[in-house]
């Protein structure tokens, strides 16, 4: 047993169905993670990646919800894709889900994946957060910014693949841009913390090489005010009994 090892809790998520290492303190994997996972529709046969994988928590979801595709996750942070790497083995998907050290900026893959699924860092600038934790810088301070993540994705996926990102609603007109210099087929899905308030978060979904006019769907609603703590459909996302289809 490592001794200087940080302190991990052991989480569940999906109603139970995936067991989740992950730190203590620091950038823990919450419910953004859990919305890119339901936002995956990979087919039987298909290959996913995901950029930044963390210590999972996407790239297990989404194998569970996915049982006929296959995940590659990369992940810079050696603590953290050691704890990607026990997750696999403890949740008995070694033979569907790898992670394997990678930075965006520099990582080019072998082959052209059907689909890539990324949660990328939301700030740019490192005085646009105030104070963040050490543990939390990597999670939350891009530091190629937008486009290097966005030029990734464009390079990860064939002709026709999809691209998911889930990001910061404000920045969803640089989101568009990035991707638009390959990619098309454009849906946007607001996430909205209650009905009568912004949308914090969007998830978009684009195809490589797709010129289908731009769809914003149905938003999802998180909480009611005076309810339970989400509402009915959001809760039924976390525990997997419902996704977050695409058109």
């Amino acid at each position: 047993m490592d001794e200087t090892a940080p302190p991990v809790t052991e989480d569940h998520v999906l109603d139970g169905r995936i067991a989740l290492a992950q730190p203590a303190k620091g950038y823990r994997a919450g419910l953004d993670a859990a919305l890119l996972a339901a936002a995956c529709d990979a087919g039987v046969g298909e290959r996913v990646v995901e950029a930044g994988c963390g210590v999972g928590a996407v790239l297990l979801a989404a194998a569970a919800r996915r049982p006929g595709a296959s995940f590659l996750g990369l992940e810079r942070d050696p603590a953290a894709l050691a704890l990607a790497e026990r997750n696999i083995r403890a949740n008995g998907l070694e033979a569907r889900v790898t992670a394997r050290p990678g930075d965006i900026a520099a990582t080019r893959l072998e082959a052209a994946f059907d689909a890539a699924l990324c949660n990328p860092p939301f700030f740019d600038d490192p005085l646009a957060l105030r104070g963040p934790q050490r543990a939390k810088r990597g999670a939350h301070i891009a530091d190629d910014g937008l486009d290097a993540w966005t030029a990734f994705l464009l390079g990860a996926v064939r002709d026709g693949g999809t691209i998911t990102v889930i990001h910061r609603a404000d920045r969803l007109a640089d989101l568009l841009a990035a991707l638009g210099v390959r990619a098309g087929s454009f849906q946007v899905r607001a996430i909205h913390p209650f009905a009568d308030a912004p949308a914090g978060r969007i998830l978009v979904r684009a195809v490589r090489g797709g010129r289908a006019p731009l769809r914003l769907l149905a938003p999802l609603i998180l909480h009611e005010r005076g309810g339970a703590k989400h509402a009915p459909l959001a809760e039924a996302i976390l525990r997997g009994e419902a996704d977050l289809p695409w058109l």
